[in-house]
C-alpha cells in the first residue's frame, strides 16, 4: 500500500414519516414486537454468519434527546422534515467580537421533572442534557419509575459520552481562580467537568450498577458509545444499556477555541445553511449542544418484558485512517475499511444491503458516521435492521 505523505499542519481550516405520539410506546411498536417473534428463529437466511442467539442480538427501545427543537423526539423530528433550522445567531453572551457568531444554541431548556432544584442549579448543562435525555430515552423504552424497578439494575449499565465534558464549569473555576484565588473555587470543579459524570450521575439516580465509563473520541463520540454498548450487551456483561452522548460548549472559550483551530464557518450573513459538509464550497462546521441517547437491550430481555423494539442494531466497526487530524484521506481508505469490517460484523452481505428502504421487513440499512476525532480522523459504521417506519424514527437521531 502507497504511503500518503501528511499534511504540513495539523490545523488546516475544513475548506475545501413520524411515529404515532398518542399512543404509548408498547401500542406504537406492537407489530414490530411480532414481528421478532416470528422471525427469531429464521432471521439469518442468507447471511450464515449472523448471530442468532437472542441474548446476544442486540435491539434498540427507546430514544430521549435534548436539542434546539425541545426535548420531544417527535416534534424533533417533525421540524426536521418540515425543513425548519435550528441554527442562529449566539445570544447567550457577547459573540460580536468573534469571527463565528452562530451556532445551534438551546433556549429555554427546562429539567423540571427530571432533576431536583438544587442539583439543577449546580449541574453543568452537559450534565443536565445527559441526564434528561437518559430520562426520556427510558421512558420512551416503556421503562417509566414503576417498571423500572423490574429491571436488573446488576445487568443495566450507561455509557454517555462527550468530547468537551463540563466547559462551563471548567471556564468558571479558571476565572474564579485567577480573580479571587483558589479558595473561590467550587468543591463541584472537578467532579462537573470530567466527562464521565454525566454517565455517573445518571447511572446514580437510577440505581444502574453495570458498565459505567464514558467516552471521547470528539464528534465521534456518541457513535463510539452506541458501538461499545452494544459489545457489552453481546458479551453478556449487560442486558441493558442507556447509550448515546451530551455537549454544552457554546460559551465563549468553546466558541474561541473552534474559531482559534479554524474549523467553523463563518457564513454569518446565512446561519442556516452553513452546515454544508458535502458542499465544494464549504468553509467549516457549524457547533451546537444538546444531547442523543439510546437504550440497547438484548432481544431476549426486551422480549421478555413486552419492550416497544425500534431497530435491530446487527453489528459496527471503528477505526482511524491515520491521516490528518481534520481531514480524511482522499483515497477513502479509512472509510472503506471500516465499511468493510461493520458487514463482516453484522453478517451481511453488500447486496443486502440498500440505500432505499422498501416496506420488506428485511431491508437493511448501512449507516457511516464520518467524524473528527481528537487526534486523527476515525470512522464508526452500523449496520441496522429497519422496515421503512423504523428508519424514520431511528436515523433522527443521528442527524
Amino acid at each position: 500500500m502507497q504511503a500518503t505523505s501528511l499534511r504540513s499542519s495539523p490545523l488546516n481550516p475544513l475548506q475545501q414519516k413520524r411515529r404515532n405520539a398518542t399512543k404509548s410506546p408498547t401500542q406504537r411498536f406492537s407489530f414490530i414486537k411480532a414481528s421478532f417473534s416470528s422471525s427469531t428463529s429464521n432471521s439469518t437466511v442468507s447471511a450464515p454468519k449472523r448471530e442468532k442467539d437472542p441474548k446476544k442480538r442486540i435491539v434498540i427501545t427507546g430514544m430521549g434527546l435534548v436539542s434546539v427543537f425541545g426535548n420531544d423526539v417527535d416534534a424533533y423530528y417533525d421540524k426536521l422534515l418540515s425543513g425548519e433550522s435550528g441554527i442562529g445567531t449566539i445570544d447567550r453572551f457577547d459573540a460580536s467580537k468573534f469571527p463565528t457568531r452562530f451556532g445551534g444554541q438551546i433556549r429555554g431548556f427546562s429539567a423540571q421533572g427530571y432533576i431536583d432544584g438544587k442539583n439543577d442549579r449546580r449541574l453543568d448543562d452537559c450534565l443536565r442534557y445527559c441526564i434528561v435525555a437518559g430520562k426520556k430515552a427510558l421512558e420512551d423504552a416503556d421503562l417509566g419509575e414503576d417498571n423500572l424497578s423490574k429491571v436488573d439494575k446488576e445487568k443495566a449499565g450507561v455509557l454517555v459520552g462527550t468530547g468537551m465534558g463540563g466547559l462551563t464549569v471548567f471556564s468558571d473555576g479558571v476565572q474564579s481562580l485567577i480573580e479571587k484565588g483558589h479558595r473561590k473555587i467550587t468543591p463541584f470543579f472537578i467532579p462537573y467537568a470530567i466527562t464521565n459524570m454525566g454517565s455517573a450521575l445518571l447511572a446514580i439516580d437510577l440505581g444502574f450498577m453495570g458498565p459505567n465509563y464514558s467516552i471521547s473520541t470528539a464528534c465521534a463520540t456518541s457513535n463510539y458509545c452506541f458501538y461499545a454498548a452494544a459489545n457489552h450487551i453481546r458479551r453478556g456483561e449487560a442486558d441493558m444499556m442507556i447509550a448515546g452522548g451530551t455537549e454544552a460548549a457554546i460559551i465563549p472559550i468553546g466558541l474561541g477555541g473552534f474559531v482559534a483551530c479554524r474549523a467553523l464557518s463563518q457564513r454569518n450573513d446565512d446561519p442556516k445553511t452553513a452546515s454544508r459538509p458535502w458542499d465544494k464550497d464549504r468553509d467549516g462546521f457549524v457547533m451546537g449542544e444538546g444531547a442523543g441517547v439510546l437504550v440497547m437491550e438484548s432481544l431476549e430481555h426486551a422480549m421478555k418484558r413486552g419492550a416497544p423494539i425500534i431497530a435491530e442494531y446487527l453489528g459496527g466497526a471503528v477505526n482511524c485512517d491515520a491521516y490528518h487530524m481534520t481531514d480524511p484521506r482522499a483515497d477513502g481508505l479509512g472509510v472503506s475499511s471500516c465499511i468493510e469490517r461493520s458487514l463482516e460484523d453484522a453478517g451481511v452481505s453488500p447486496e443486502e444491503v440498500s440505500p432505499f428502504v422498501s416496506d420488506d421487513y428485511r431491508n437493511f440499512v448501512l449507516f457511516f458516521f464520518f467524524c473528527c476525532s481528537t487526534t486523527l480522523v476515525e470512522y464508526i459504521t452500523a449496520v441496522i435492521l429497519f422496515s421503512s417506519v423504523i428508519f424514520k424514527l431511528t436515523c433522527k437521531c443521528f442527524l
